[in-house]
């Protein structure tokens, strides 16, 4: 889940207002915790200005009892991974929600995710111009050929509602074989190697990491959908290979050279369903905070399945 700064926006005529739904919004969070999800905000978030000239950060400074102060800069500054490192949707995308570019904002990485197969919702403070829910997201999506696509966004500002929708839903990923059935289950255009998930086993399992996997592997489901069978890249190829496999950020990158001379076996796996055959797969995915990688085949290959053979701790690491 995530925070929704736009429902900051100097709504609030004085400080105890902006207390009080402050409160509010960390009783949200606590119910999200209980059921095993974590809220997490941007880094801009702090830059947000709840009163007409009182930034988030010395709004929150005034706040009278130390433990608040502490639980909520704590989470603003220090409980990471903030969305925006492992953010979905690239800068060229354009979405809009009621009429408002939401590119770059949490309503619209909820709701990018969110077309990608990844459960995503906001949490919001209230009252403010955002107490509305579901959102409906729109992806403009320019490019000759594309049509938009519009997503629908879950968004909540009391405990209360959360905690009702949460008791109805099915419970969050809690294991590595979660991973492994939801992946199957979301991701049809990848073929997994049947052992891939295996090398997690032995790694203590973490919700923020399984997300991150998640994010992943939808980017690669996005883009083995997009190219035909003859291998042609087209507009949303191009974009998703310019927005995620190129900079100095970009979420998938090829190995180094050394590695893939001091690693070639290891880096070659059996073909999924064919072990006669290998692939040298050396490009991959990044999980940060557990240093876990994702391997994949790449170029995706004209009538091939695109392969993802490996989850789990980085092979290269010496």
């Amino acid at each position: 889940m995530l925070a929704n700064e736009l429902s900051v926006h100097g709504q609030f005529h004085d400080f105890a207002g902006f207390r009080d739904a402050l409160q509010r919004l960390m009783e949200v969070r606590t119910t999200a915790r209980r059921f095993g999800r974590e809220v997490h905000c941007n880094r801009g978030f702090l830059n947000a200005m709840p009163v007409a000239d009182m930034p988030m950060q010395a709004a929150i400074g005034n706040l009278h009892k130390d433990s608040e102060r502490r639980a909520v800069m704590t989470w603003l500054t220090r409980s990471g991974p903030f969305w925006d490192d492992v953010r979905l949707h690239g800068e060229s995308d354009y979405l809009e929600c009621r009429n408002e570019v939401v590119t770059d904002t949490s309503t619209g990485e909820a709701a990018f995710r969110t077309l990608h197969g990844v459960e995503c919702g906001l949490v919001s403070l209230a009252p403010s111009d955002w107490c509305h829910s579901p959102l409906e997201v729109t992806w403009v999506r320019e490019a000759e050929g594309l049509h938009d696509r519009s997503g629908i966004v879950g968004n909540w500002w009391e405990p209360e509602a959360l905690d009702s929708e949460m008791q109805a839903r099915a419970q969050p990923l809690v294991s590595w074989d979660d991973l492994r059935e939801a992946s199957g289950a979301r991701f049809a255009a990848l073929t997994f190697a049947e052992d891939c998930f295996v090398h997690l086993a032995g790694v203590p399992f973490s919700a923020s990491a399984a997300a991150r996997f998640l994010v992943l592997l939808s980017i690669l489901d996005r883009f083995a959908r997009a190219v035909d069978d003859t291998g042609t890249w087209d507009a949303e190829t191009r974009r998703i290979v310019q927005d995620y496999f190129s900079g100095g950020r970009a979420l998938f990158s090829d190995s180094a050279e050394s590695e893939k001379r001091n690693f070639k076996n290891e880096l070659t796996f059996d073909v999924p369903g064919d072990p006669s055959n290998s692939l040298f797969c050396p490009w991959h995915g990044k999980v940060s905070q557990m240093t876990l990688r994702l391997h994949f085949s790449w170029p995706k290959l004209a009538g091939k399945p695109l392969y993802i053979v490996y989850a789990g701790p980085k092979i290269t690491k010496r």
